[in-house]
């Protein structure tokens, strides 16, 4: 497995933000669709997705993700169309029959999230590791929140938990990132990429330029940016 992981900055809000993302050499940018203080519309994000794509010198093309709760699998495709996004995320729990049937409707990439408390891995991790382009692993709390909630994960543990899925598709880490703790997160659970979002705020939605670079730094200690500064 890789040792430089991709980076994923989640729970944008500005084009700004997305911006210098693209700068830092993020792989994907993310939108809030289920609720909460980072809730974004289709046209929103369709503008967050582009202002990304656009920075000058990227290596890569910047992918648009779009984090979805409970919604039908038509609907899950519609407003993925609509925001001009490359991949879904599943984040309500879902299960190998959600995946299949967003795919029926989308011919994008389906991330499915799987949501732990402590290392204990639900039983249907498995199954997502078969069907799905990626399993995002993120820590389930008390209160409904979905996400950016800043609960980090026990990765030590969890890394004997997926020792036998790993390998079937690429493992998202996210759970409480911030440049504090992503080096230690990354050397304990090598993830194909770390997916930030409160832990490089200084206010929901609004991310701090400085952290931002922080947590690239930290997650990419060998990569420094190679784009164009915005």
């Amino acid at each position: 497995m890789d040792a430089t992981p991709a980076l994923k900055f989640c729970g944008l809000t500005r084009p700004d933000d997305a911006r210098h993302a693209a700068y830092l050499g993020a792989a994907y940018v993310g939108c809030i669709f289920a609720g909460g203080p980072r809730l974004v519309s289709a046209d929103a994000a369709r503008v967050i997705a582009a202002t990304a794509r656009d920075v000058v010198g990227a290596e890569l093309p910047v992918r648009a993700v779009g984090v979805m709760g409970e919604v039908n699998a038509r609907a899950a495709a519609n407003l993925a169309h609509a925001a001009g996004l490359d991949v879904v995320q599943l984040h309500a729990d879902p299960d190998a029959g959600d995946v299949t049937a967003l795919r029926q409707h989308w011919s994008g990439e389906v991330w499915a999230v799987v949501r732990v408390r402590g290392a204990d891995l639900p039983a249907h991790t498995g199954a997502l590791f078969d069907v799905a382009d990626a399993v995002v692993l993120d820590a389930r709390v008390d209160g409904g929140m979905l996400g950016g909630n800043g609960v980090a994960l026990p990765w030590a543990a969890l890394a004997d938990a997926l020792a036998p899925l790993r390998g079937r598709t690429p493992l998202v880490l996210a759970g409480g990132l911030r440049p504090e703790n992503v080096g230690a997160a990354v050397a304990a659970l090598a993830p194909d990429v770390v997916d930030v979002s409160s832990g490089v705020e200084r206010a929901p939605g609004v991310k701090d330029h400085t952290r931002m670079a922080a947590f690239a730094a930290a997650a990419r200690p060998l990569v420094a940016p190679g784009r164009a500064n915005p």
